[in-house]
């Protein structure tokens, strides 16, 4: 079992720190250390001891060695947009800044890759790589702010992931540096790699392997056609078995995207896009050759007529495309005109679950007397309801939360599991009880040694202790499950 390391006090740190030549950029003011606190996990806030801005691999690599021998914790951050608390600091710890790493070291064309630094935003990849007429394919709804890094270790996913993949399907090799200082590199520019393929390991860690200095990405090229379609439901349910026909007749949309009345009728206060009134709304956009995505478009319609669509728009050129998906990429932003406070819930269940699932979700929000949102992932079956509350009503947000709990045990007892792209962080830790065996979680306790030997690495993130999912309820065999509500607040 990895333990977290002894706290280490501040003046002992702040000279490892100071020990190191040439100077790291070390922030150490409490009000300076306000700006690290929290990412977009508000819920939960911390203060470091330090934070670290290095500007260079070498700088990350001292960092940590300076760190390593006194057992200080390190959490990595990028631009802080992690909405499962990953990059929340530990009070006896330093955060690693690492969004002074943004360089763009190459765009190879006609190997399709890029070399990127961790702190590269995630939309500036497709920029630089656009002359060549090539695009890095993940889409995060937070593209224009969240790092490759972060993107890595998150395993992010966007809108387009449903025909070209998450994070790990995009990145061909790392370098990292693991909990002792070393550098390793994983992966590379080659097709394949002697040994054994650490890489997927690696994408989605979460912060507790090691501190990415250098990613390598896959480009993809830019498909010659694109056609979006917007279409309208009277019910969540014939919205979600209009997903189900479409992928069951063997098509593969770049993107198959689903919100409901609460989240469109945000959308329309926030952005005034004239979206249809409707209880759901689809999203589909197909690409590939111009005859092939003319093919597929005239499929998508006939098939959104049979599955009862009450209206179906066709966007006609790039403008009215990017319209269309303004209300996407831009709905979280608008969900906060319907309470000052939402918790954003991340799941996956297969397809054929989706219209039972969402109605369920929605029975548990009026059971806790709260209202759930909708916009999500609807071809990959990874949904993100939004539950709403007030945080200045006393018990308000710990209702929300444990409400989040019983939705992640739905899509674990459909089949599912209690993330798609956004990761376990602090968040869905007592899920992961209920989601793994024992013997699975020690085995990623193991995993965790053989990179960090002394648990610096993002302690208490990701993968909980065997001794804490014992107070929290016990572990639980997945077959014939019975969901816990008893198990306690983390």
């Amino acid at each position: 079992m990895t333990l977290a390391p002894s706290p280490a006090s501040r003046g002992t740190v702040l000279a490892a720190l100071g020990a190191v030549r040439p100077p790291l950029s070390v922030v150490a003011e409490a009000e300076c250390l306000a700006a690290f606190e929290t990412d977009a996990y508000i819920q939960v806030r911390e203060t470091p001891l330090a934070a670290v801005l290095p500007e260079s691999e070498a700088e990350v690599i001292a960092l940590v060695r300076a760190l390593a021998p006194i057992g200080v914790p390190v959490v990595t951050r990028g631009a802080g947009t992690g909405i499962s608390g990953g990059a929340i600091p530990h009070a006896d710890g330093v955060l690693a800044v690492l969004t002074r790493l943004r360089a763009i070291v190459r765009i190879d064309a006609a190997a399709r890759l890029a070399v990127v630094e961790p702190g590269v935003p995630n939309a500036q990849v497709s920029e630089a790589a656009r002359p060549a007429g090539l695009h890095f394919a993940p889409d995060p709804s937070s593209q224009v702010v969240s790092t490759i890094g972060g993107n890595i270790a998150e395993n992010a996913g966007g809108v387009h992931c449903l025909k070209y993949g998450l994070t790990v399907h995009n990145v061909l090799g790392v370098r990292l540096v693991d909990g002792e200082g070393e550098l390793l590199e994983i992966g590379g520019e080659a097709l394949d790699a002697p040994g054994y393929d650490l890489l997927a390991l690696v994408t989605g860690s979460e912060g507790n392997l090691g501190l990415i200095t250098r990613a390598t990405l896959r480009l993809l090229p830019r498909p010659e056609s694109t056609q979006t379609v917007l279409a309208a439901f009277d019910t969540v349910k014939a919205g979600a078995e209009a997903v189900g026909a479409i992928i069951g007749a063997g098509l593969v949309p770049a993107a198959l995207e689903m919100m409901d009345r609460v989240v469109i009728d945000a959308c329309e206060r926030y952005m005034a896009l004239g979206l249809p009134k409707a209880d759901a709304l689809l999203l589909v956009e197909v690409d590939g050759g111009r005859e092939e995505a003319g093919e597929a478009l005239g499929q998508v319609e006939a098939l959104l007529a049979a599955a009862g669509a009450t209206e179906v728009r066709v966007a006609k050129d790039d403008d009215e495309r990017a319209k269309l998906w303004k209300s996407r990429k831009g709905a979280f932003a608008a969900l906060a005109s319907v309470l000052p406070d939402y918790y954003t819930m991340d799941g996956t269940i297969p397809r054929r679950a989706l219209p039972e699932v969402l109605e369920a979700v929605y029975a548990l929000g009026r059971e806790y007397g709260l209202t759930i949102g909708n916009v999500f992932h609807a071809g990959d079956g990874n949904m993100h309801p939004c539950i709403f509350y007030d945080a200045t009503k006393p018990g308000e947000f710990e209702r929300s939360e444990e409400l989040g709990g019983k939705i992640l045990e739905l899509c674990i007892d459909h089949g599912g599991t209690i993330t798609g792209e956004h990761g376990v962080g602090l968040e869905k830790l007592k899920q992961m009880c209920l989601q793994f065996r024992e013997g699975e979680i020690a085995a990623f306790h193991d995993v965790k040694r053989v990179f960090d030997p002394a648990g610096i690495l993002n302690p208490g993130k990701a993968v909980p202790t065997l001794k804490r999912c014992a107070e929290w309820g016990g572990m639980h065999v997945r077959a014939g499950r019975v969901p816990r509500p008893d198990i306690p607040r983390f």
